[in-house]
């Protein structure tokens, strides 16, 4: 798709929403086969909607968001399905078509802020180069702008940390940063991959308030392990596991009533301090390596309520009633 097209179908006044539909990200493994690590994944960021992606490590949360802006890791390769913003396909773009969408139409707070920020370079450097990218800005308007970005996601006196160095800022104040990045050119789609990984429960609380007050009426995906960060934050929850969606569905009915076997085992998994607490209760065994998926439902070797065909038909995702949701067994039968 040409960038002009893009362009056109994405005005700075528009509310955005994304869509992905099919999805297949595949890498190469021993021998030089080629496997995928998300594998038909199909899922709608609402307007004004914030979604929460759940599941454990290596499931395909981040990889799922990474494809979303173009930054695949290679020689991972998206082999199937669309990627749309704003109603344009996005998937078969090029490098500087992808260089004009990311940062104006989508932004991303990556997961880990130290990695995510240059280190020799300021902040204010940063920043002022995100908003001459995609603005027609001076350099002191962009200076401006960026102090003013920093004041806005509460780091203290910007004028002076404008000028600081990543490594001179505590790792709250470098999460508020990558904030800052994502959201300086108010774009409509925001992606939050783990945004409070390794921060102190209060940080981390501020942290997601400020998210949920900047993103405004604009869309969230937020990637996240924690169930308590998506119940807080979510409008809708989507479950994956090994590379593929389980359920999806809104927080009440997600944590309320879960009836795929993943999610059950992810809520029962959680700690919990209520005095008539439950006992946790761990998932057995480990997420599969995308080598060692059987052909039927991914989930049938760790689940108690597999049955014979789980193990060779793989579930669809499909409508059950206001939920989606990809099991054979889904009531216990």
């Amino acid at each position: 798709m040409a960038s002009g097209a893009a362009e056109a179908a994405t005005p700075a006044d528009a509310i955005a929403a994304a869509s992905v539909a099919g999805l297949r990200i595949e890498f190469p493994f021993a021998g030089g086969e080629w496997l995928p690590v998300v594998d038909d994944v199909s899922f709608e960021l609402r307007p004004g909607e914030t979604l929460g992606f759940v599941g454990e490590s290596g499931s395909g949360k981040t990889m799922t968001a990474l494809a979303m802006i173009g930054l695949i890791p290679k020689p991972g390769r998206v082999t199937e399905g669309t990627i749309t913003l704003h109603g344009s396909r996005l998937e078969d773009l090029n490098d500087r078509s992808w260089s004009r969408i990311r940062g104006k139409h989508i932004g991303m707070v990556f997961q880990d802020a130290l990695s995510g920020l240059n280190p020799v370079r300021t902040i204010g450097s940063s920043l002022t180069e995100v908003v001459r990218r995609h603005q027609n800005m001076n350099r002191g308007d962009a200076r401006a702008l960026a102090i003013e970005t920093l004041g806005a996601v509460g780091i203290p006196k910007p004028e002076e940390r404008v000028d600081a160095y990543p490594h001179q800022l505590s790792g709250g104040l470098r999460q508020r940063v990558m904030i800052a990045l994502a959201i300086i050119n108010d774009p409509h789609v925001v992606i939050a991959d783990e945004p409070t990984t390794a921060l102190d429960a209060t940080i981390q609380a501020q942290i997601l308030d400020l998210l949920a007050e900047l993103v405004g009426s604009g869309s969230l995906l937020l990637i996240t392990h924690d169930l308590g960060v998506a119940a807080t934050m979510c409008d809708r929850i989507a479950v994956i596991y090994a590379g593929r969606l389980v359920e999806v569905g809104t927080v009440g009915e997600i944590l309320g009533s879960p009836m795929h076997p993943y999610t059950v085992g992810l809520i029962q998994a959680v700690p919990t301090f209520e005095p008539d607490r439950r006992p946790m209760v761990p998932i057995p065994g480990v997420p599969p390596t995308p080598d060692q998926i059987p052909p039927g439902c991914a989930f049938a070797p760790r689940c108690p309520r597999a049955l014979e065909r789980c193990s060779s038909d793989r579930p669809p995702l499909g409508q059950e009633g206001d939920r989606l949701l990809a099991c054979w067994n889904p009531h216990g039968v």
